[in-house]
């Protein structure tokens, strides 16, 4: 049943994704040629599965799929990332502002490490995660899907 919810919540966020933003999205990327493209080519889109004052901007992949993706998020100043666990790795690179990020199923800010431009974080699947934007925030986010989000707290689902 688990595994269940994280396809169709993967499905469902693909579908919002695709309908929300355009960008470079493109086929997964398989070595032929280059894809390349710079900031002011991307489209950036609402979130369902984040809700308010955080956009999406696919750059490849189909997030329902067994493929490599690339998106990157942007977060208002102070946007709240409630726990949350993904169903596969989720590698992050911030380029710009700084996200506090903790493993843990309490949003705790204390608890946070603050990860400037440049920092990383690799998370495992299934891992409870949370964290918070100070400043505009952005982060580029990649892996091999399918993709999805499930919070800790359903309360915390703005898909709710």
């Amino acid at each position: 049943m688990k595994r269940l919810t994280a396809t169709l919540t993967a499905a469902a966020l693909t579908l919002t994704l695709t309908t929300a933003s355009g960008g470079l999205w493109a086929e997964p990327y398989h070595g032929h040629g280059h894809l390349l493209g710079t900031p002011d080519d991307l489209e950036w889109g609402p979130v369902a599965s984040m809700g308010e004052g955080a956009e999406i901007a696919v750059i490849e992949g189909d997030l329902s799929a067994e493929v490599p993706f690339t998106f990157r998020l942007r977060l208002e100043d102070g946007y709240e990332i409630r726990p949350h666990v993904h169903p596969a790795y989720e590698r992050v690179t911030v380029l710009e502002g700084t996200l506090h990020f903790a493993h843990g199923e309490n949003f705790d800010r204390e608890a946070t490490q603050a990860l400037p431009v440049g920092g990383y974080a690799i998370m495992a699947p299934g891992e409870p995660m949370f964290g918070y934007a100070e400043g505009e925030t952005i982060f580029q986010l990649h892996g091999t899907g399918p993709w999805g989000i499930d919070y800790v707290d359903p309360a915390d689902d703005p898909r709710q």
